[in-house]
């Protein structure tokens, strides 16, 4: 368990509400099973406004995922870059490498590889390499030491559950949230200031009844009320036993 007997899960995600939106009630289910966890973004979400200037929107924002993830007794990280501007580099997978070495997850969380917007789908790649690279003692994170074994990594949904061209994307797995939506809800809420960006930019005007409408969605494929999607990644050196079932049990519908 990474390196010791500790339990933990991690949300590394791209920006703050994406936990909420495509992983929280797994999170909220897990808490109740006395893991540790912690939600990352990794900007602040500084162009996610048509209201506010760069540092009060990354200010509001900030403190809105950590309200957020206050309410699963977690904590909260930012990364600071800046959105739309994630990049696949050095300097940036040096952060994510550093983040996870920090947190030491059992168990990482993060976005489709392919979704609408190319934020996340970079978010993907930097959490793939920062588990990867967890070990690798050549890759020097001062104060944040090298450890094994490779976390679980598993992909949450893309947004709507299609892919960059519009075509549905099918979990591996779904989870059964349904007696966790309202911590769900709850933390999503939080992100009071998405209101009128999301209606004026993505034309959504109940960004929390999309979001429980998609996990109801989930749901029916999987008998339940309301479920989250996941995949996870199989790839070599990435743990193949699926720690969500598990941990989960009867929660947790391979489709």
């Amino acid at each position: 368990m990474a390196g010791n007997d500790r339990k933990v899960a991690l949300s590394f995600g791209a920006h703050p509400d994406d936990a909420e939106f495509m992983c929280a009630g797994t999170l909220a289910l897990l808490r109740e099973r006395g893991w540790e966890i912690h939600i990352s973004t990794m900007t602040p979400g500084d162009c996610g406004t048509v209201q506010y200037d760069r540092e009060q929107i990354s200010r509001i924002r900030r403190d809105e995922a950590a309200t957020a993830t206050a309410i699963l007794d977690g904590t909260y990280h930012c990364l600071e870059s800046g959105d739309i501007f994630i990049m696949y580099d050095r300097p940036t997978l040096l952060k994510g490498i550093e983040l996870v070495r920090k947190v030491r997850p059992t168990v990482v969380f993060t976005l489709s590889p392919v979704d609408y917007m190319v934020d996340h789908e970079t978010t993907a790649r930097l959490a793939q390499t920062a588990c990867f690279a967890c070990g690798a003692v050549n890759v020097r994170t001062p104060g944040a030491e090298p450890f094994e074994p490779v976390p679980y990594l598993y992909y949450m949904d893309p947004v709507e559950g299609k892919d960059n061209l519009g075509r549905a994307v099918e979990p591996g797995m779904i989870v059964d949230i349904g007696s966790v939506m309202q911590t769900k809800q709850r933390m999503l809420c939080c992100h009071e200031s998405q209101r009128n960006w999301l209606l004026e930019h993505h034309g959504m005007d109940d960004y929390v009844g999309m979001m429980k409408t998609f996990a109801e969605h989930r749901g029916r494929q999987a008998g339940c009320t309301y479920g989250e999607g996941f995949r996870q990644h199989l790839g070599h050196a990435y743990p193949r036993d699926n720690i969500l079932a598990a941990e989960l049990g009867g929660r947790v519908h391979i489709p």
